[in-house]
């Protein structure tokens, strides 16, 4: 059974969703505020985080962070319907997806059984095999990266992405085809979920990410790792 927390100050939605997870067989820790939340993490053994970015005492990015800051644990945000602007500056803060509201309590059932999934398969996933690309080492035995030597702080979904270009290293990857192989065969969204978190993953791995020499765009397509 996984555990989530779910930080939201809307007490309709945040009974509504909690007990359509409880049906889903989740145990649902709840928190009113940012502060709150981040009291409840630091106190629970948490599987996964449901974040609103509309709290009322603190920026549910600054949550974000804070959270990224000491966790890989994955994160859901939560945003209005037509703000594209947070939903790509929570991407960009550390979740690694999102829904919409009004939140469809099933889609986010399956949004949720989709991200821990392949959580799950990646842990459970042995190798024991190092890739190297450049100075970047990539230890799949350990879960970890390296770059020059020194490990890198990756979230969960950052490393799968990174794993998946490594796979298919000098062939390019489409967004469709990222979206289906990271996020899960049941994701229903959009490219800007990809495009961000390829700009947070090149903000680790590159020497000089607004030009970067690893992770290349292939224009109208996707993107390619360079060997």
């Amino acid at each position: 059974m996984n555990t989530l927390l779910f930080i939201e100050d809307d007490d309709g939605i945040r009974l509504a969703l909690r007990l359509a997870l409880e049906d889903e067989g989740y145990t649902v820790h709840e928190a009113v505020d940012g502060g709150t939340g981040l009291a409840a993490f630091a106190e629970h053994d948490v599987d996964l985080v449901l974040l609103d970015l509309r709290l009322p005492d603190m920026s549910g990015f600054d949550v974000c962070r804070s959270i990224r800051a000491e966790s890989i644990t994955p994160i859901i945000m939560i945003t209005a319907q037509t703000d594209t602007h947070d939903m790509v500056a929570g991407l960009e803060a550390g979740a690694d997806d999102y829904v919409t509201k009004p939140v469809v309590p099933k889609e986010l059932a399956a949004r949720i059984r989709a991200l821990l999934r392949r959580v799950h398969l990646h842990e459970a996933t042995s190798s024991t095999s190092s890739t190297r690309f450049g100075d970047l080492e990539l230890r799949r035995e350990q879960g970890i990266v390296l770059k020059g030597g020194d490990e890198l702080s990756l979230t969960k979904t950052e490393y799968r992405l990174l794993c998946e270009f490594a796979d298919h290293a000098g062939a390019v990857l489409s967004r469709d085809q990222l979206l289906e192989r990271v996020w899960g065969y049941e994701y229903l969204g959009d490219s800007r979920l990809v495009d961000a978190h390829v700009r947070r993953l090149r903000l680790k791995i590159e020497d000089h990410p607004d030009d970067p020499k690893l992770i290349v765009t292939a224009r109208g397509i996707g993107y390619r790792l360079m060997t």
